[in-house]
């Protein structure tokens, strides 16, 4: 018998064609199981979407990235318009409202600086947020990819916008020589911040895929928290009834951070509040995420 050739009764040669028809027999891998979900299964495959997405975790911030390169393609200043606009909008107003409300300007304009920063990062949030899946539609339909990495996509996006108009705080805050308090309330409150966002952007971006009409209500929603939050007058005018404000979840969660860099003292009534609110949102976010996670591809 010739060198290298294999005899014909050898056991892996002659089970060979078995196996290649047992493999025929069963068909092609399926690529995509569209068997309904049954009990937790669809916990147990959110949870999978949020493992695997942290593991995308640079594709998100690169995707994020561009998304800002390409908004601001071919202007001068890029999203530092946004820096140059949100400087005159606190220097004009802080100036009329610190007349109106019988304020210090010193007082009042590092507050009013901070509020609307952190406010326009929490709005971006909610109206890009409603959009997060179906400006994705393209990529969703034609990648596999875990639906919490769109997510992580517009947070960051959202970050890096935020980010050009903290410079508008940091000079404020030389002018009037306010210096924040170094304790264990900053990580903390930044990173209850980071963990809220993602869930209001998920939250508004499963319903926005599902109904059309969430972007233009939520606008409304927002537009009416503005003038109810504490963010262009201090909750100090509120003499009696202040415990009421606890009620609106946008006070303690602007609150937390806003007083712990302008050196206030955050009560722990704020700070409890802040959390219980962050558990509620996470687990309606997380449970409306599972429930239609499987439905998102078709609804955008």
């Amino acid at each position: 018998m010739a060198a290298g050739s294999a005899a014909p009764d050898h056991p892996a040669v002659s089970a060979e064609p078995e196996l290649r028809a047992e493999i025929a027999a069963q068909g092609p891998e399926p690529v995509l199981d569209l068997r309904p979900e049954k009990g937790f299964a669809h916990i147990l495959h959110a949870l999978r979407d949020f493992r695997q997405g942290m593991a995308l975790f640079r594709l998100g911030w690169m995707l994020g990235w561009l998304d800002i390169k390409l908004r601001y393609r071919g202007s001068m200043l890029g999203p530092f318009w946004m820096t140059i606009s949100t400087a005159v909008l606190v220097g004009s107003m802080g100036v009329l409202y610190a007349a109106l409300f019988h304020i210090e300007l010193r007082v009042y304009l590092p507050f009013l600086s901070f509020s609307l920063v952190l406010w326009a990062l929490l709005g971006s949030t909610v109206s890009e947020g409603c959009a997060t899946f179906t400006r994705s539609a393209g990529l969703i339909h034609a990648v596999r990819m875990p639906f919490s990495t769109h997510v992580l996509r517009v947070t960051v996006r959202n970050f890096l916008t935020f980010l050009h108009s903290v410079g508008v705080i940091a000079i404020v805050f030389m002018i009037f020589h306010i210096t924040p308090t170094l304790n264990w309330q900053i990580p903390a409150s930044l990173m209850l911040w980071g963990v809220d966002l993602y869930a209001i952007t998920l939250l508004v971006g499963v319903l926005g895929a599902r109904f059309r009409d969430i972007p233009p209500v939520s606008a409304s929603v927002m537009q009416i928290l503005f003038f109810v939050t504490p963010v262009l007058w201090k909750p100090d005018l509120i003499y009696t009834g202040r415990q009421y404000m606890l009620l609106d979840p946008c006070f303690p969660f602007l609150e937390i951070i806003r007083g712990t860099f302008m050196g206030t003292p955050v009560r722990p009534s704020i700070w409890l509040m802040a959390i219980l609110y962050s558990m509620i949102l996470w687990f309606i976010s997380f449970l409306l995420f599972a429930r239609m996670r499987a439905r998102l591809a078709y609804w955008v």
